[in-house]
């Protein structure tokens, strides 16, 4: 079992940067694979990235590619999203997930265990 706790959600204005974090208690954190998803009103979950359990992979959606990026402290058992260069559509509900499983997903269903959320809103 694994508990899930997001933070550094806020308001920022677009251009600017935002950091988020996800800790983790339990067991075995190490050795799962950790994603971020995020959900804006009246929309899907969406996937943002992931990292494997060793912080050698990730992965990003289009959206977000170039701009964000995934770490991890497995020491610590915290990941980290650091978001720079923030547009307006990029508000939304953000989550850190995570997965069970050696290989690596996109696919929110298909994640574990979830943190409750922290909002990120993006003025213009």
């Amino acid at each position: 079992q694994v508990q899930l706790v997001e933070s550094g959600g806020g308001l920022v204005q677009a251009g600017l940067s935002l950091r988020l974090s996800c800790a983790a208690s339990g067991r075995a954190f190490s050795t799962y694979v950790m994603g971020w998803f995020r959900q804006a009103p009246g929309k899907e979950r969406e996937f943002v990235g992931y990292i494997s359990w060793n912080g050698v992979i990730t992965y990003y959606a289009d959206s977000v590619k170039g701009r964000f990026t995934i770490s991890r402290d497995n020491a610590k058992n915290t990941v980290g999203l650091q978001m720079n260069s923030l547009k307006p559509e990029d508000t939304a509900v953000y989550y850190c997930a995570a997965r069970s499983a050696f290989s690596a997903s996109t696919v929110a269903s298909e994640y574990h265990y979830w943190g409750q959320g922290t909002q990120v809103t993006v003025s213009s």
